[in-house]
């Protein structure tokens, strides 16, 4: 493109590494560990970070380049850096700006094995996590301590689909100079840009809506270029780095993932108000049902609801194990993100090493449900609920 167009979808689609002397239309897979030089001084130069080019697979590679172009331009971040998994991000995003001494303050409703992170590592390095409520988020100020380095949360949460407001966070972190960073995977670029909002770092597990068939496994950090940068120099000595192969089907991916999201939006809602009306449903969660509460603050923003409904069956343990030995269609699962709709017990899978009582503090019970809507026609997904729920 002569003029570059700030539209999604055309940024997703003409974000393109540079054509090669054979003129391809479509980006080919660069699977090589490392480029040549011309000469000692170009070598010399580049490793010297004089000159911008690639130099090895581990630090950087054209097909991860064009990948976190995209996201970057997708979040309106300066700069990003792609990981082989969407916690290999997390744990890197953490481990390269955080000091010995250092806290941080983070959501309690986080994914299982950030939930382990926080709790089983981070003490090993004197690294210290208060955990605040998602519905008490005035609380929050009162957790802050002169050592606390980050406000950490996910947007709608893993596996409630809580939503908190982001405008809300970032006001926060600019009182007290702390970093405002957000796992924005149930969202995605399409759906949410918490840069927008406020945040210095967004992270995403590409593996999920990015990559949308359950194809390969990636991450990715992206925000301000100093913070970046300082990620950047922890990651290429400790080697979480994206692989070529994995970043071009990401890339690949990211030019659908906005007609694919709407649908998947668009299926998610109408199991969501399915659900709410059926007899063995006790609650049901989903950020753009009128019911959810914290509605407004979704709609202000997020462009749509995004893939993930959170319901509790009736009947604690039995009822779930029903409903799930009873599903015929959809997939079960722990990942979510797929063309395949997905129902995961979390209790049992994501969340198995969560306390009880954190679990309970968070609203997974024994009977509660996940499901990622994929895009299957709605009709053959709500008759498979159906069937398993009676």
């Amino acid at each position: 493109m002569k003029e570059k167009s700030k539209q999604f979808e055309t940024l997703a689609i003409r974000t393109q590494t540079e054509t090669t002397q054979f003129s391809e239309h479509s980006v080919p897979i660069y699977l090589t560990s490392g480029f040549v030089f011309d000469d000692a001084e170009e070598m010399r130069a580049s490793f010297a970070e004089e000159k911008q080019r690639d130099l090895y697979s581990r630090y950087s590679n054209p097909n991860v380049n064009e990948f976190v172009e995209k996201v970057c331009a997708m979040e309106g971040a300066e700069s990003g850096y792609a990981f082989a998994s969407g916690m290999a991000a997390v744990f890197s995003t953490f481990a390269a700006l955080l000091n010995s001494g250092d806290h941080v303050v983070s959501c309690s409703s986080v994914f299982g094995a950030t939930h382990g992170l926080f709790t089983n590592y981070f003490p090993k390095w004197n690294i210290e996590c208060s955990y605040f409520n998602v519905n008490e988020v005035e609380t929050i100020e009162s957790l802050i301590k002169p050592n606390t380095k980050f406000l950490y949360a996910e947007t709608p949460t893993n596996p409630g689909v809580d939503i908190i407001d982001l405008e809300f966070l970032s006001a926060i972190c600019k009182k007290h100079n702390i970093l405002l960073v957000i796992d924005n995977c149930f969202a995605t670029p399409y759906l949410q840009n918490p840069i927008k909002f406020g945040a210095d770092l967004v992270i995403h597990s590409a593996t999920k809506l990015m990559d949308g068939q359950g194809r390969v496994l990636g991450g990715v950090t992206v925000g301000k270029k100093e913070l970046i940068r300082e990620i950047y120099l922890f990651s290429r000595l400790t080697g979480p780095s994206m692989s070529p192969f994995n970043a071009w089907v990401l890339s690949k991916s990211l030019e659908t993932l906005a007609v694919r999201t709407d649908k998947h939006c668009e299926n998610a809602l109408k199991i969501a108000e399915f659900l709410e009306n059926h007899p063995k449903v006790k609650w049901v969660k989903y950020p753009f049902l009128k019911s959810h509460p914290k509605y407004d603050i979704a709609k202000k923003q997020m462009r749509l609801g995004g893939s993930i409904v959170a319901f509790e069956v009736e009947g604690g343990i039995e009822g779930g194990r029903s409903f799930f030995d009873n599903i015929k269609m959809c997939s079960l699962s722990a990942n979510l993100g797929d063309t395949r709709t997905i129902v995961t017990h979390p209790a049992s899978t994501t969340h198995a090493k969560v306390e009880a009582e954190v679990k309970a503090a968070v609203g997974i019970t024994d009977g509660s449900v996940r499901i990622s809507a994929g895009l299957e026609h709605i009709d053959d997904i709500i008759a498979d609920l159906i069937q398993a729920l009676n």
